[in-house]
Parts: structure tokens; C-alpha cells; sequence
């Protein structure tokens, strides 16, 4: 056996060194062909690189040459996107374009000689040089021929040789066909005039705003009409909190000048105020005695009282300059047992007194004595002057209406109210547009005046709906805005109506608790700044209405 760690030597062991020395040198061989194989390929890439790059230097050359004619800022742009010599870096292009450009001696001698314009059009003309066309198309210079024979153009030959003509030739033929068709040259058409008219309109233009321009004060102000939906209004004190009546106020009225209101009711007393909205003092108040008040009202001077009684064919009359109490007992030729609902003319010349049995008795405001009578169909329940004094509407229980003439006492027309089966109370608007009629049934139906001249059947133009029972009171404001229909059967039965919308203001009344009661009075201000309402509670209930700033 052969010990371990010994070679052996001899012709087989020669021959494997051989071997192992071979496999090693075999990839250094293989190394050494690759090589030589590669050399060509990097000189032919080497080559190729070299000939891209002479190309591209050479396409650069030709493309800053052809910027060479180009402005300076056009260039600069260009070379920053496209790029120039290899050595320009982007900085430095961007810098070059940040600085202003100086306009060389042509362009400096174009801004000296335009010295109209301002400076800031000659630095935006300096920046922009002439350019010319890059080409020029000859054949929008040559006057196109249009073929006059063909059927859609033979109309407009004048005769045979115009065969074909130009195309200025053509539209001047159709601007002459279409002026002899309109009779002229249209404003629309006419460029000339149009220019004046703008040129006039804007000069007009600018001399209005300069005439407000010149003026002071508010341009832009609130709308003078009365918005429906939502009554801006205030809760005040009532207008008798120094002295309430002791049972029911049976009348509550305004001074027609003096900021003052009038109360009187069935504790025999006329009491007046004065409206501050605060604490309404009291100015003084009156006693009758055994002469419980059904209805007092101003004369339209203001300076009297005139008061009627429940139960009582007299009446008095209450003088507040000289404070005297004068009673009119007995008017000569009246025959009525009870004296109780009037109405005052709003020229202050007559009394209308409502009699019994459809009697009408028209007196004389300055003697109290009976001019003339009137008689309805049935029994009257209601009257009312227009504002002009010229006319009277009274109201018949059977639900018809009288016009009558005041000068000559002559009924004028009738006509029947609709869907009424017993009339309660009536008002015309001060603006004389409008007639308020109130019926049994809680309807009070508003009707307009031209039309309650002419038809026996008029239709309202609204239906108030409201009250579930009997409308027994209905006025107009002064601007003839809102409406006010209440009924003393039930207690909170008021509603003011807005006009022309004939809409109900949905916050009235609307409170925390009860307060209106039974109404049995309403009254507007002079100029609607205020509105009260008298109950059976014997209070005068006071609402400042905020639209209106007066009183």
C-alpha cells in the first residue's frame, strides 16, 4: 500500500498536469477573442457617436444662424427650449431673458419720432419688430371671376356681357339689391350711424355719472310700499293706561292733526291722550252723565266731539277750544226714537245719521238741522261717505248696497253683494279704489269701485274668509295698504289684510297670551303710525306699526 500524502510521479501524472494547465489558460483565450472582437464594434459606435455629434453641431449652426435674424427675445425663448451650443448652459439663458433689451438705433429713432403716445405704448411698440410674411400666396391677390350664369345668380346680371364679375363687383350689386328691397340702408346696417349713436350715448352716459357724481346723498333707499307676509310692528302701552273705562270702550279714534287719540265707551265718559307710544299721558276726560256713549268721533277740523247714546234721540256735541258741552235735544223734522249711528263727511259739511226702517237723515254740520232723507229697501245697517263727499254707500240688512248722490240725494245705483244674506258694516278707502263689505257670516268681500258703479252683480275681487263670525267692523289705513275687519263675538277675531296682495299678515294677532278680547273699534294714525283697538275690557289697545315713521 501506497502512504498517504505521497504523489505519484511518472508519464500519467505528466500527462494530467498538461491537462489542468491547458483548462487553465482556456479562459484567458477566450478573453483575448472577445477582445479582439470587440474592437471593431467600439470604433464603429465611436465612429457613429462622433458623425451624431458633427450632425447635431452642424444642425445648430444652421438653426443660430437662421436665429441670427430673429429678435432678441424670440432667440433667447427659442435657445432655452431648443436649446444652442453645448457650452450655453439654462441659467444663463434665463438671465439673458430677464434682462430688458435695449431697442437699437432704428427703434430708438421710431419711439422719438411718435411723441403722441404715451410711454407705455412706445416701450410695448420698442419691444416688437416688422416682421414680414413668411410667404406670400398669389393667388389672394388676383381677383377671383364669379360665373354670373349659373341660375342662383342670373337675377343679378344687368345684361348679357356681365357673364362674370368680381367678387367686390358682386357684393356691391347685392348691397344695392338689398337697400332697394328695404327702402334704404337699415340703422342696423348703417356702421356710421351706429359709431355717432355709441359716440352720443356714451358721452350722454358719462355726463349723467358725473351729475351724480357731483351729488350727495342716499341713491339707494328702501321701497316706500308696505311688503306683505310679516308686519314689522311694536306692542305698546294702551293708549288709555292712565285711565281705563269701566266697562266696555265703545269707540277709539285719532285726532285728525294732533298727535292725540279719543276714547269714550259706556262709562259715560270722552277721554283724550296723548300718543308718545310710552306712556301716553292723559290730556282730560268728560262725564255724561245718565248717557252711556254709543259712538263719538272728531269732526274733521278737530275741534269738536260729536257723541251719540245708547238709548237717546239727543245727542252732544263737545267744543274742546272753549271746553263747553252743548246737547242737540231735538233736530226739527227728525222722527226717530233713537239716535245712535252716524258717519261724518270728510269735507266736514254733513252728518249722516242711520235711522230706523231704512231712513238715511242728512244734517248740516255747522246748524245740526235736517237737510234731506233718504230711504232704503228694508233696514240699513251701515254707511259710508267717499272721500270726496260726493257720494254715500249704505248698507241694507238684505245684503244690498245704495249709491247715493249727496248733492242732489238721488240714488245713483245698487247692487247686491255677493253671497251675503245680512249686511253688518261697510268702509270705502281713502283713495277711493276700493269698498269693504262685511257680512253675517264672518265674509267680508272687497270690491272695487268702478265696478260696483256699473254691474247689479259685482265680483269681489277678494273674499276674506278669515272671522268665523259676524264682520262688524272694517277700515282702510290712510295709504289704503291694509285692511282691518274684526267681529266682537269672539275674543282675538282681528285680521289685518294687506293690499293689493289680499294676504292675510300672518303675525297678527299673535301673542302670548289673550289681549284683544272682544274688539269693538279700530283706528288707523293720520299716517298709519300707529293702530288701536278698543275692547270690552274698556283698554284702548295700542300697536306701533314700524313701516310708517310718522305718526
Amino acid at each position: 500500500m501506497r502512504p498517504a500524502g505521497v504523489v505519484r510521479s511518472g508519464p500519467a501524472a505528466a500527462k494530467k498536469k498538461k491537462i489542468a494547465k491547458k483548462a487553465t489558460n482556456q479562459p484567458k483565450e477566450m478573453k483575448k477573442a472577445e477582445k479582439t472582437v470587440k474592437r471593431p464594434l467600439a470604433q464603429a459606435a465611436e465612429r457613429a457617436v462622433t458623425k451624431q455629434a458633427a450632425a447635431e453641431e452642424a444642425r445648430r449652426a444652421r438653426h443660430l444662424k437662421a436665429l441670427s435674424e430673429s429678435a432678441g427675445a424670440e432667440r433667447d425663448l427659442e435657445e432655452l427650449v431648443f436649446g444652442d451650443s453645448v457650452n450655453v448652459e439654462e441659467d444663463e439663458l434665463l438671465q439673458r431673458l430677464a434682462r430688458p433689451r435695449r431697442p437699437n438705433a432704428a427703434e430708438q429713432k421710431d419711439l422719438r419720432g411718435d411723441s403722441s403716445d404715451s410711454e407705455v405704448e412706445n416701450e410695448a411698440k420698442g419691444g416688437i419688430s416688422s416682421k414680414k410674411p413668411v410667404w406670400v400666396d398669389e393667388d389672394d391677390e388676383a381677383e377671383e371671376d364669379v360665373d354670373m350664369t349659373h341660375r342662383y345668380r342670373k337675377d343679378f346680371m344687368k345684361s348679357d356681357a356681365e357673364k362674370t364679375l368680381t367678387k367686390k363687383k358682386l357684393k356691391r350689386r347685392l348691397e344695392e339689391q338689398f337697400q332697394r328691397a328695404m327702402g334704404g340702408v337699415p340703422a342696423w346696417a348703417d356702421l356710421e350711424n351706429k359709431k355717432k349713436s355709441r359716440r352720443t350715448s356714451s358721452d350722454s352716459e358719462s355726463d349723467e355719472e358725473d351729475d351724480l357724481l357731483c351729488k350727495t346723498g342716499n341713491f339707494i333707499t328702501n321701497s316706500e310700499s308696505l311688503p306683505k307676509g310679516i308686519l314689522k310692528m311694536g306692542i305698546c302701552l294702551p293708549a288709555n293706561q292712565e285711565r281705563f273705562a269701566n266697562g266696555k270702550l265703545a269707540t277709539v279714534q285719532f285726532h285728525p292733526s294732533a298727535q292725540v287719540v279719543m276714547t269714550a265707551g259706556h262709562d259715560r265718559s270722552v277721554s283724550l291722550f296723548q300718543v308718545d307710544g310710552v306712556r301716553n299721558p292723559k290730556i282730560q276726560s268728560i262725564y255724561l252723565e245718565n248717557f252711556p256713549i254709543y259712538k263719538a268721533c272728531f269732526s274733521v277740523d278737530g275741534e269738536q266731539v260729536i257723541a251719540t247714546g245708547t238709548h237717546h234721540r239727543m245727542f252732544f256735541v263737545y267744543d274742546m277750544m272753549s271746553g263747553s258741552i252743548t246737547p242737540i235735544e231735538k233736530v226739527r223734522g227728525l222722527e226717530e226714537r233713537f239716535l245712535r249711528n252716524f258717519e261724518i263727511s270728510p269735507d266736514g259739511s254733513f252728518m249722516l245719521l242711520t235711522g230706523t226702517s231704512g231712513y238715511l237723515h242728512l244734517l248740516s254740520m255747522k246748524t245740526k238741522e235736517l237737510v234731506s232723507t233718504m230711504k232704503v229697501n228694508g233696514r240699513c245697517t251701515a254707511s259710508a261717505f267717499t272721500p270726496d263727499s260726493s257720494k254715500i254707500y249704505s248698507y241694507s240688512k238684505e245684503g244690498e248696497v245704495f249709491i247715493w248722490d249727496v248733492r242732489s240725494r238721488k240714488c245713483l245705483h245698487k247692487f247686491e253683494d255677493e253671497g251675503c244674506l245680512e249686511g253688518k258694516c261697510i268702509a270705502v278707502s281713502k283713495n277711493n279704489q276700493y269698498v269693504a263689505c262685511g257680512s253675517a257670516s264672518g265674509v267680508v268681500n272687497l270690491y272695487t269701485t268702478d265696478v260696483c258703479l256699473k254691474e247689479n252683480n259685482p265680483k269681489p275681487v277678494k273674499a276674506i274668509m278669515n272671522l268665523v263670525t259676524s264682520a262688524t267692523c272694517v277700515t282702510f289705513n290712510p295709504t289704503t295698504e291694509i285692511l282691518a275687519v274684526a267681529s266682537c263675538e269672539m275674543d282675538e277675531a282681528v285680521k289685518l289684510v294687506h293690499i293689493p296682495s289680499y294676504t292675510v299678515f300672518s303675525n297678527f294677532p299673535v301673542f302670548r297670551r289673550k289681549q284683544i278680547y272682544l274688539a269693538q273699534s279700530m283706528d288707523f294714525s293720520p299716517r298709519s303710525g300707529y293702530f288701536s283697538i278698543a275692547n270690552n275690557k274698556g283698554k284702548a289697545l295700542l300697536f306701533r306699526l314700524k313701516h310708517y315713521s310718522d305718526f
